[in-house]
């Protein structure tokens, strides 16, 4: 199997994964609540759910992509992609663990 990969752009790698602006690296990320939009908890936490969905299905478009051999898609930036859906279902989950385990305790209170 010929296999011939790209050279690696960094700066389009960052850009397509979504991290612009790594200047402001130290700053709070605005949420939808401080930008002064109504909702709640689970309205933010269902987005984001339905953004790492979003991330798993483009990876995995891009992993059958590298699979049947498309000369338009990298395998760097396939790569990525795999790491972005990665990290984002780790965080779902620690998110989801954390939620249960406050329930949790909440529900052993005494009253």
């Amino acid at each position: 199997m010929d296999m011939k990969l790209k050279p690696f752009d960094f700066a389009q790698a960052v850009a397509r994964a979504g991290m612009t602006g790594l200047a402001g690296l130290g700053s709070t990320p605005s949420t939808p609540a401080v930008e002064g939009r109504s909702g709640g908890f689970s309205e933010v936490f269902t987005q984001a759910l339905r953004n790492v969905s979003g991330v798993q299905r483009e990876a995995q478009a891009l992993q059958r992509e590298v699979t049947l051999d498309n000369p338009k898609v990298s395998l760097e930036e396939t790569m990525v992609a795999m790491q972005r859906s990665n990290i984002g279902f780790q965080a779902a989950m620690q998110v989801r663990n954390r939620l249960v385990q406050a329930y949790s305790d909440v529900m052993n209170m005494q009253v």
